[in-house]
């Protein structure tokens, strides 16, 4: 018989094949403790990408499976802007001394409530409470631009990093005075729709050429 060799066929060792270990293939590529690695508790039950052999998680595919209308706030422009605001905010004062760690965390915390006030205002699904929320926004950030301005006086921040916050929170002000303007006018004249409240919102939030203070 082909592939004997010594009187026994290669591959097989003491009566059983090579590479398997307790009644299982040791280290079978892709395989860990008798499962597919990429499945955890017999739960994920979908296959997003194959790579090497076994399943990589997919960021799209899970974003897709937490959307619901209460978290519809993550459309609009003038969110995403907030955000980026605080995420540079945050590197930029990741630095900063011990001494300074109370008023680095107010900075921190003036940027941080603007995304949350825009959120919180968008969930409410009142044009109200909408304009409410946003003109609280507005606060936080007028706030923090102070505080930026007292840490440039002070000398404890970068010109380079001044200069790329305070134009962060400059495009943001005025969107958000914009925003606030047109939706105040919207009241006025009955026509503001809650149903369309990502979109009307992304069309009253302008963009750094049509801003004006």
């Amino acid at each position: 018989m082909e592939g004997r060799k010594d009187g026994r066929v290669e591959g097989w060792k003491d009566g059983r094949m090579e590479g398997w270990k307790d009644g299982r293939m040791e280290e079978m590529e892709g395989w860990k403790n008798g499962r597919m690695e990429g499945w955890k508790d017999g739960r994920d039950g979908r296959v997003e990408e194959w790579k090497d052999g076994r399943v990589e998680e997919m960021e799209e595919m899970e974003e897709m499976e937490r959307k619901n209308i209460n978290r519809g706030y993550r459309k609009l422009t003038v969110w995403e802007d907030a955000i980026a605001y605080y995420t540079t905010t945050c590197e930029a004062f990741a630095g900063f001394s011990f001494v300074l760690r109370r008023v680095v965390s107010q900075q921190i915390a003036s940027v941080d409530s603007i995304h949350r006030n825009i959120a919180e205002g968008y969930c409410r699904s009142s044009l109200n409470e909408y304009l409410h929320f946003l003109n609280i926004a507005l606060a936080s950030a007028g706030e923090s631009v102070s505080g930026l301005h007292a840490f440039q006086a002070a000398k404890q921040i970068a010109d380079v990093d001044f200069q790329r916050l305070d134009g962060a929170a400059f495009k943001l002000e005025n969107g958000l005075k914009r925003l606030i303007e047109s939706l105040q006018q919207k009241k006025l004249t009955g026509k503001w729709d809650d149903s369309f409240v990502i979109g009307e919102t992304n069309v009253e939030y302008r963009t750094d050429g049509e801003l004006g203070e």
